[in-house]
């Protein structure tokens, strides 16, 4: 390869390991290339599934800050550059490597941390980015639904009400009428009051007292008694020893 050749292969690799969220590394000794094209298709939309040199992937990896990588890169190697989801890859190639076990997966880097085999095998164990998703948009809907389930209950318990009413009402038209009438104690103003039997005094309560009352035979009879003479206005004069004052003689 021209020298030109290989610097513009080492612009593309650094490229491709700092716009990547994720690589994972692997070694494809014994696969064919119609298994390699197989495994292409089950990563696209997510990675990018790349056979390259190791001595230009090892000079990427330290232009691009992944000196970690260096000792992953040994025998045919091949890089999946993942831009989308990296548990979906890492189901993706756990599964294809269940079918094939000569594909061999080494390690990667994941948001700039490097990453081993096992970690891979633990990222294909979690959900996918589009499940979690549907659990978190699960979650914030649940409190809506049940506070629209508990303001919806007062309203259900008040047409329960309001059904058991109208259908005793339309069992009984008196009684919905009664009620009313009666203002709710059971005795109405314009009720008739019972008859008092013939020949029966009326109760005391209700027999009438006479406005004037008669007088009493003693008092009108009697006549009225002499008023006492009024008693004689003192003297203005004092007397001392019952005999008056005599004028001083001069």
């Amino acid at each position: 390869m021209a020298r030109a050749d290989k610097a513009a292969a080492v612009a593309e690799l650094t490229t491709a390991f700092r716009d990547c969220s994720a690589a994972v590394l692997t070694e494809y000794r014994g696969l064919t290339v119609a298994e390699l094209k197989e495994l292409r298709r089950s990563l696209a939309g997510n990675a990018t599934y790349s056979v390259v040199k190791n001595t230009l992937s090892k000079i990427a990896a330290r232009e691009a800050g992944l000196d970690a990588l260096e000792p992953l890169l040994e025998g045919p190697s091949a890089i999946a550059f993942i831009s989308g989801d990296p548990v979906e890859v890492a189901k993706g190639l756990r599964a294809f490597n269940r079918e094939h076990p000569l594909l061999v997966i080494k390690g990667g880097v994941l948001d700039g941390a490097t990453i081993s085999a096992d970690d891979i095998k633990k990222l294909a164990d979690l959900e996918s980015r589009e499940v979690l998703l549907a659990k978190l948009a699960g979650g914030f809907a649940a409190p809506a639904t049940q506070l629209a389930h508990v303001l919806a209950a007062p309203l259900r318990q008040l047409a329960q009400v309001l059904g058991a009413l109208a259908a005793k009402a339309e069992a009984d038209p008196n009684w919905a009428g009664s009620g009313a009438a009666h203002g709710g104690d059971g005795a109405s103003a314009t009720d008739p009051q019972p008859e008092t039997p013939a020949g029966s005094e009326a109760p005391a309560a209700e027999a009438e007292v006479p406005a004037i009352e008669a007088e009493t035979p003693a008092e009108a009879d009697t006549p009225a008694a002499p008023e006492a003479p009024a008693a004689p206005e003192p003297s203005t004069t004092e007397e001392t020893d019952g005999v008056a004052d005599a004028p001083l003689e001069n």
